[in-house]
């Protein structure tokens, strides 16, 4: 079976650039990073292009896979510097991902917390990945008491997973300033405050504290401009949603930042456990001092009708509640 898209399915074409900028007070003189910042191919999407380039530019690079499928690059440089640009492009196509017209059909999520309890089958290793805590995800008998609102008695996996997504935008505040990539999940559900990598982590931890597997997906998301203003460039970010286990439907991603399931105005760059697994960009330096990190990400529509895009409503909810993926949850050294 082939498991990439083919061009016949294709939806949506995407051009996104992404430059990080690291400026330092005093002289670097060794420098090592690890890239995850080319997107995937799967099912519904394909790289058409991609290119990374760097100032000052590297000494040496080396393109490789990590444990869960994507793709990395580490680099190196040794020259003294004082200001480091990674800057990657991209050309992404994608296709329309399944609606929620087969949710109520889908298998009941208390068979499937039984099957991974007792000796999941080989259909279900991968699934097995993304079943326990991680780094970032620390599962809890209150996450558990929340996901259960949604996971009552005899519901269908995925018909529980919109809810749960659904509720966690409902009922958190989209807040910039309120956390960063260091702040426990505990304090993010007390507070009912965060930004997309919080939502996603907080979900995952929802649904692994009730034993079901979920993923950590990072990307893009096309975003857009108030009504009668221009496009902004690099105003868009990077991103984080869900991608949750079922049967007979593999990952289906979720999108609580959004409340939406997600379709074609989302580009996937890598999944793991957590954030640690997939972080854009992260490495070490020798020297430096303080450091200064601006990161500026730009996604673009080709060859599509953006009016088409304006009227779906996978966005449409989180464009009224004033909320935007923001990028301070990309890492830094």
């Amino acid at each position: 079976m082939n498991d990439l898209l083919a061009p016949n399915a294709v939806q949506a074409r995407f051009h996104v650039v992404h430059e990080t900028r690291y400026g330092y007070r005093n002289p670097v003189t060794l420098s090592q990073q690890y890239l995850h910042m080319t997107p995937r191919d799967f099912l519904y999407q394909r790289t058409e292009s991609h290119e990374v380039w760097l100032n000052p530019a590297e000494d040496s690079s080396i393109d490789g896979t990590d444990f869960f499928g994507n793709k990395t690059r580490s680099i190196t440089l040794t020259a003294p510097h004082q200001t480091l640009t990674v800057h990657a492009e991209s050309t992404v196509a994608l296709a329309q991902r399944p609606g929620t017209d087969g949710f109520a059909a889908t298998p009941l999520w208390e068979s499937l917390r039984d099957k991974l309890q007792h000796g999941a089958d080989a259909g279900l290793l991968d699934a097995c990945r993304c079943l326990y805590e991680s780094p970032h995800v620390v599962c809890s008998h209150d996450l558990a008491q929340y996901a259960r609102i949604s996971y009552t008695r005899s519901r269908p996996q995925l018909v529980a997973a919109l809810d749960l997504t659904q509720r966690i935008f409902d009922e958190f505040e989209f807040d910039s300033a309120a956390t960063d990539i260091s702040t426990p999940l505990a304090q993010v559900f007390n507070s009912r405050k965060g930004v997309c990598q919080d939502f996603a982590q907080l979900m995952i931890g929802c649904l692994r504290s009730i034993g079901m597997p979920a993923r950590y997906v990072s990307g893009y998301v096309l975003t857009h401009p108030p009504a009668g203003q221009a496009r902004l460039i690099g105003a868009d970010a990077s991103h984080a949603w869900v991608s949750v286990f079922c049967p007979g439907f593999g990952w289906v991603d979720f999108d609580p930042t959004n409340r939406c399931l997600v379709q074609h105005q989302h580009i996937s760059v890598g999944w793991g456990r957590d954030f640690s697994d997939v972080t854009p960009q992260r490495g070490v330096v020798l020297g430096g001092g303080k450091q200064k990190l601006e990161v500026r990400v730009t996604v673009i529509p080709l060859a599509l009708d953006e009016l088409a895009l304006l009227n779906q409503p996978a966005l449409a909810a989180s464009q009224q509640k004033g909320r935007k993926p923001l990028t301070h949850d990309l890492g830094s050294n």
